[in-house]
């Protein structure tokens, strides 16, 4: 049995696993739009810079201060001075000189004030004018009380009298006001805490006073006092816990939080000593470590590599310990608040080692225990394990940590979940970057991270990864080049805002250099396009800086690359350089972008095709100057060559041609609406019954239609109004609900068909109106129509805004007085004109005296209920344009049915319908930038043998094998067993018009002219109905199943020569049912009272599909690059009725007609010479060909609607074999593509089924009676593609299914 299962699953996956898919490609799968951008928080909305710092010491060198007890020894140290080496006087200015240093290293430009052992004024002097001067920006408040007492519960700290005989309180009150804000405190005291909390209480008391003081505001005068400063924007750290003493260690400095804070390397080297670890670097002392060589800001020395660990580590913690806002507010606004929290975390941890808690506000999580610690304390080992042969002038030996975080993060990268916690690693990758040794590495790990996702590289703009590779621009080295490039696409794909960055810094050049070096591969060249791309989005400076640096000369140079990304993104970058720029457009015509642009338009993948019509629409784009003769050519060669994509397979290329095509149509609206006028008019005067054309739909949801009156002048009823009278304007309104919904589609399809059908045609090229724009709008026309709904919608609403202008606002030509016709006149077209013909009038739209239209005419309101319609107008005696006779029997003011303000005619005039305002988009472009945000490394998640997605499809292939195992006995007995067993019938919705079973599923699909329905045949129920989306006068002919053996999709197509693609059809599907994509296959169907509408034939093992029917060619597509290849002439005069083709080489084509011939066709061949063979021995319509896959007497089975079945060998010129059925009217006819059996269904309610040798296996027939089957005149047969089911629809709507099994009870 498991052999057996075996030799199933390898034969599925031969069969399964190297089939094709269609239709499953990412514009298929997912919506054509942008990924949903995030407010990103990394960049600060305001840098920050400490400006001023006082540096307040009252420590009364020599005298204690009276609550302090101090141990003997005690520490003493002050800034590591010895206060009692000297005299106080100068220990005191020794002191304060050190701590401006220490100071200074962390911010050298800041200006330092020194106050020591201050009084009251002197303090409140210097913190007044410190605040004047720095104004808005940060002033830093530095408080030693090592020499006076403890602050107070009161919250008052203590400073000296001029004496210096007493201890004066200083409020904490009073020093918020002087200080105000932004600034920053520092506390080194004991019991610092206090300080802290009455600070807190003392801001919240002063903004509770602000309040009232601004709701007083309103009521008091100028003259009163200010609002109080507010002191929110405060940052203050204390040495210690409102309860604690500074430890008093004689081997530690008395102002240990102040070390930490300034010195904070020397401290950790002297507090490493302290610990037991030290032991395990035997030789190192207090007085050694003291020794260590080097610089702190040489990072290639010991102090200097320690220094830049130390920031890593630190930055580390922080950054994985607080919440983003907060790390972004104290570790990246302010360089010297920055240094001073990484030093605090170190004061954190060795004061806690002393039992002293220091706290900061805004508060922070614990960090003194963070496991990051651990690899500070294991570089300190490192290096000083080398300090004895450092100072005996031993080289020194890097330390390797950098290269161990660096595997930390790799390991992170390549055995991590999907659901982890970020990685801790990220803040020293950024600190790598700085080394020019673990650069390539880094850079290499960054850009694999950065793939994760946007999330991801949210984090690395957070972490401040950003100035960094910004500088990294700079640097000539060629193999970093792929890094850079990838790493900034990734976040310029996240964060488009940095483009101005880039500009600023000239960062650009850099990538016009990649992508203008020939030897960096295609798809770091695409990159640097699609970076290139960004910068110039929507931003002149970028533009100007792109122009400049000869993006168009290069991009055009590389358009026919092989790589077919590239040449999307190049078409792309183009596309956004010249848009609202005269400048790179004219550049663009020199270089004659436009025609290289074109070549594009035929490419092979529909995203290329897409966006060189994105291309060419900006191209033609209106531009800030006006347009000269050269510029109008240009526009008008580009659209004529647009409008050959109309016909293309994929509908986002359409799409953009709606989008390209606007561009030219609202610079030219004008002659736009002239020729929309014309149509309208020619198609009610074809018309018999003089039908008012709909011309489109307001706002408001009214249909405004063009009526003619009777002696060709144009008329207009009231909306709504009873009485059909004819006025003076151009157009009738009604109310018509939804603009697109109800009566948009009718009014569209009917501009389309009348176009199309040449009904307008003649007379347009009669009157001139054979050019561009008449071309350009048939175009749209068609587009209105298009069965893809996002391509109609967008259509429609430049046809019907173009169709107002035309009813509304333009002047009809036909009653204009030649007098009176304006001077001015169109450019000329490029298309050939007959000189003697009469001048094509395109002027602007008639002056206010010549045309008059009321308001309640262009925004109808409809009636109230209970109220009179308005009196019908009478007719105007006088031709339009001429006189306005009814002038003066009118007002011209009234009110509209008597409701509401006056409107005035006057007022009327000023309306002006454009397309200008029109937003006709698509969100391609940013579907395109979407792929760079996602991951691109990575593979496809279908390709992980471990993911959800590949056990599916392994599990549908195993249910597959299992499938065709199951139905192999009913195969080998179908040539010999009856088949009429009736295991199904129930009555459809409609009359089936085709048939098809689900390969591995209970399911039968069945079409009807109105739409689809699924059947679980095995249930007897109906599961899923949905209708098709093209006009209510087109119907369903045909359908098929694509992608069976896989998550299969529906193919549809009607009598208009669309082709839908539906997923989601089955039951078993969450969401409803989706149309993937439409196009029309076939365009110009001839009309017929007995046509075939469109006939299909899908070929799963190639993608291709043959499409025919009320035709006279045979059309064929690539329905995986979406394209058409070829179109084979039938040679014949009659309509193609079914079509087959062969699945080893896909070159020979069959093709049944409705004159009874059945003709072969060699696609290698030229399209003339294509028809190698013509059989014509059936007498009437070829209900269906059928090629056989396996060997036989005749390859190629045909029946007619006479009855006789027909074999043939397509080596010979006429048939092998003939079987007649007992019947006359053939109507259906259906081969098992497995089994050798057929069926023929009879109009006269009789289904046969015969074996390949002729003989009759069964015989259907309707039989009375209670239990006798009732089938009613064949309408469909199909058969099961495994089992030997056999489905029958009829002309009664009866679906029945049958077997040669029983159906199980």
């Amino acid at each position: 049995m498991m052999e057996d299962l075996t030799a199933d699953v390898e034969e599925s996956d031969l069969q399964d696993w190297q089939l094709p898919l269609a239709f499953m490609k990412k514009r298929h799968t997912e919506r054509i739009e942008g990924s949903k951008t995030e407010t990103h928080t990394w960049r600060m909305k305001e840098r920050m810079k400490t400006v001023s710092v006082a540096l307040v010491m009252c420590l009364n060198v020599g005298v204690d201060p009276p609550d302090v007890v101090k141990t003997s020894p005690c520490a003493k140290l002050e800034c590591w001075i010895d206060p009692l080496s000297t005299s106080p006087q100068k220990a005191l200015e020794a002191i304060g000189n050190n701590l401006q240093k220490q100071y200074e290293r962390w911010q050298p430009r800041a200006r330092y004030k020194l106050c020591l052992d201050p009084t009251v004024e002197e303090v409140k002097k210097l913190c007044t004018s410190l605040r004047r001067n720095a104004k808005e920006e940060r002033v830093l408040f530095h408080y030693n009380g090592h020499g006076v007492p403890r602050p107070t519960t009161n919250g008052e700290i203590w400073v000296f009298n001029k004496s210096y005989t007493q201890y004066i309180p200083l409020s904490v009150y009073d020093l918020q006001s002087w200080m105000g804000s932004p600034s920053i405190f520092v506390y080194d005291c004991s019991n610092a805490g206090l300080i802290l909390e009455s600070f807190e209480q003392f801001a919240l008391q002063k903004e509770q006073e602000r309040e009232l003081a601004s709701m007083n505001s309103h009521t008091l005068s100028r003259s009163q006092a200010p609002l109080p400063p507010s002191a929110k924007n405060c940052i203050q750290l204390a040495s210690c816990g409102p309860s604690e003493q500074l430890p008093m260690n004689p081997s530690l400095p008395a102002d240990l939080f102040t070390a930490c804070l300034s010195t904070p390397i020397k401290i950790a080297l002297r507090w490493f000593c302290f610990q037991k670890s030290s032991e395990l670097v035997p030789g190192v002392t207090l007085e050694l470590v003291d020794k260590l060589p080097g610089r702190l800001n040489d990072r290639r020395t010991p102090l200097g590599e320690l220094n830049w660990i130390f920031t890593a580590v630190t930055d580390t913690i922080a950054w994985n310990v607080l919440p983003r806002e907060l790390f972004q507010k104290l570790f990246r606004q302010d360089l010297l608040v920055a240094s001073l929290y990484r030093n605090f975390l170190l004061a954190e941890r060795i004061m806690r080692s002393f039992n002293c808690k220091p706290l900061s506000s805004p508060r922070l999580p614990p960090t003194y225990q963070h496991t990051m610690w651990q690899a500070w304390d294991l570089a300190l080992d490192v290096c000083l394990a080398q300090l004895p042969g450092l100072l005996k002038g031993e080289e020194y030996v890097h330390s390797p940590f950098f290269a161990e975080q660096l595997t930390a993060f790799q390991v992170w990268l390549t055995m991590g979940s999907k659901k982890r916690e970020p990685p801790e690693q990220l803040p020293i990758v950024l600190q790598v970057l700085l080394s020019q040794v673990h650069r390539l590495r880094a850079l290499d790990l960054l850009g694999r991270f950065l793939d994760l996702g946007p999330w991801a590289v949210s984090l690395a703009l957070s972490v401040g990864i950003f100035p960094y590779v910004l500088k990294l621009l700079q640097s000539s080295a060629r193999e970093l080049r792929p890094l850079l490039v990838f790493i900034w696409a990734k976040i310029l794909a996240v964060d488009r805002s940095c483009k101005a960055d880039l500009v600023k810094d000239n960062g650009h050049k850099y990538f016009l250099s990649v992508l203008a070096d020939p030897y960096m591969p295609a798809e770091h060249r695409t990159m640097a396009a699609f970076v290139l791309a960004m910068i110039v989005e929507d931003y002149q400076n970028g533009q100007e800086a792109a122009l400049q640096g000869n993006v168009i000369a290069i991009c055009l140079e590389q358009l026919h690359d092989q790589h077919p990304l590239l040449r999307q993104w190049l078409a792309l970058c183009l596309a956004r350089v010249w848009t609202s720029f005269d400048s790179a457009r004219w550049c663009g015509v020199r270089d004659s972008a436009h025609e290289k642009l074109y070549q594009l338009l035929s490419d092979q993948l529909p995203e290329v095709r897409a966006s060189a019509v994105i291309a060419l629409g900006t191209f033609i784009g209106t531009g800030t100057t006006e347009r000269t003769d050269h510029a109008i050519n240009i526009d008008h060669n580009v659209g004529m060559t647009l409008i050959n994509v109309v016909q293309d397979g994929s509908f986002i290329v359409r799409e953009q041609l709606v989008v390209a095509l606007y561009q030219l149509i609202k610079q030219f609206e004008t002659q736009f609406a002239s020729i929309a006028r014309q149509i309208l008019e020619e198609d009610q005067r074809a018309d018999d019954n003089m039908t008012p054309v709909g011309a489109g739909i307001t706002t408001g949801g009214w249909m405004v239609v063009h009526d003619l009156g009777a002696n060709g002048q144009v008329s207009r009823s009231p909306g709504n109004s009873s009485s059909g009278s004819s006025g003076s304007n151009g157009f009738t309104s009604s109310g018509s609900g939804d603009a697109f919904s109800g009566n948009g589609p009718v009014l569209f399809e009917r501009g389309r068909r009348s176009v199309t059908a040449g009904i307008s045609q003649s007379n347009l090229l009669k009157s001139s109106y054979s050019n561009v724009y008449v071309q350009i709008w048939k175009t749209m026309l068609t587009l209105a129509s298009d069965p893809m709904p996002c391509v109609k919608r967008l259509a429609q609403q430049l046809v019907n805004q173009i169709n107002l202008k035309a009813t509304v606002m333009a002047k009809p030509q036909h009653v204009l007085d030649a007098t009176r016709r304006p001077s001015t006149s169109a450019p000329n077209s490029p298309s050939t004109r007959n000189d003697n013909a009469l001048p094509l009038n395109l002027s602007d739209s008639p002056p206010p005296t010549t045309l008059n239209i009321p308001n309640e005419i262009v925004k109808p309101v409809p009636i109230r209920p209970g109220e009179q319609p308005p009196p019908a107008r009478p007719q105007n005696p006088g031709p339009i344009g001429v006189a306005f006779s009814h002038s003066q029997n009118f007002s011209r003011s009234r009110k509209i049915f008597d409701k509401g303000p006056s409107i005035t005619y006057g007022e009327a005039d000023a309306v002006n319908i454009t397309t200008k305002d029109l937003n006709i988009s698509s969100k391609f472009t940013d579907w395109c930038c979407k792929y760079f945000a996602q991951s691109v490394m990575r593979a496809p998640e279908e390709m992980d043998p471990y993911s959800t997605l590949h056990q599916e499809r392994e599990w549908r292939f195993l249910r597959n094998a299992m499938g065709r195992k199951a139905a192999r006995e009913q195969l080998h007995r179908a040539a010999t067993c009856r088949l009429d067993d009736q295991i199904f019938i129930n009555k459809n919705q409609g009359i089936p018009i085709a048939l098809r079973f689900q390969h591995f599923s209970p399911h039968i699909i069945v079409a009807d002219k109105e739409g689809v329905c699924v059947w679980n045949w095995k249930n007897g129920e109906r599961v899923n109905t949905f209708s098709h989306l093209n006009h209510k006068d087109t119907k369903l002919t045909s359908m098929d199943i694509l992608n069976s053996h896989d998550i299969s999709l529906l193919m549809t197509g009607s009598d208009d020569g669309a082709v839908q693609i539906w997923r989601n059809y089955l039951p078993n599907n969450e969401s409803g049912v989706e149309l993937v994509s439409s196009w029309h296959a076939l365009s110009d169907m001839l009309p017929s009272v007995k046509g075939a509408g469109l006939v299909l034939d899908w070929e799963q093992e190639s993608g291709m599909l043959l499409a025919s029917g009320d035709v006279r060619i045979i059309r064929v597509w690539d329905t995986q690059r979406e394209i058409r290849l070829q179109d084979i002439p039938t040679g014949a005069d009659s309509c193609v009725t079914s079509l087959a083709c062969d699945n080893v080489g896909r070159s020979l084509l069959i093709a049944g007609l409705g004159d009874g011939s059945v003709r072969l066709y060699d696609r290698r061949l030229a399209p003339t010479d294509s028809r190698v063979l013509t059989l014509r021995e059936h007498n009437s319509w070829v209900v269906n060909v059928h090629l056989q896959k396996g060997s036989g007497d005749g390859k190629i089975i045909s029946a007619s609607v006479n009855g006789d079945v027909r074999f043939w060998d397509p080596r010979f010129s006429e048939s092998v074999k003939l079987i007649q059925p007992s019947f006359n009217t053939l109507t259906a006819m259906a081969v098992h593509p497995q089994a050798n059996i057929f069926a023929c269904g009879s109009a006269n309610q009789l289904i046969s089924v015969f074996n390949m040798s002729g003989d009759t296996l069964s015989n259907i027939k309707y039989y009375e009676g209670f239990i006798g089957q009732r089938i009613g005149p064949v309408s469909c047969l199909a058969f099961h593609p495994l089992k030997t089911h056999l489905a029958s629809g009829s002309r009664d709507s009866f679906l029945s299914i049958y077997s040669t099994e029983k159906k199980g009870r």
